[in-house]
């Protein structure tokens, strides 16, 4: 499986990746493996307020659903339009084109107390 370096990671399978206050997440290899087949990402929380654990929401595969959970504080400021109608590109491209929100950080330092790479990879190995 795939854990990019470059990534900081939750115990709760999703990613976060940083530039300046805005982070993209999105959900790991690992957790797009487990889940199957994407069908659905449902993503209504746009323009809203979240802290860190809340369900920022859902995805769908062929036999289960699944919250998703926001690892840091922050706005969310975009959600990825393409996963309307390709949610298999979670799947596909899980670190790529199948990251989930963009979201402007309350406070960019709490992505530094996430999981790194090596960290995530001996959680789930």
């Amino acid at each position: 499986m795939n854990y990019p370096e470059n990534l900081r990671y939750t115990k709760e399978h999703e990613w976060v990746s940083v530039d300046g206050d805005i982070a993209t997440i999105g959900i790991t290899d690992f957790a797009q493996k487990e889940l199957g087949d994407i069908v659905y990402v449902d993503i209504e929380t746009e323009g809203k307020d979240l802290e860190a654990g809340s369900v920022f929401g859902s995805v769908e595969a062929v036999k289960t659903v699944s919250d998703l959970y926001l690892p840091v504080a922050g706005t969310i400021i975009e959600v990825n339009p393409q996963l309307n109608k390709n949610p298999e590109l979670v799947n596909t491209d899980p670190y790529g084109e199948g990251w989930m929100v963009k979201m402007k950080l309350v406070d960019p330092g709490d992505v530094q107390t996430l999981l790194d790479a090596a960290a995530y990879h001996a959680m789930v190995s």
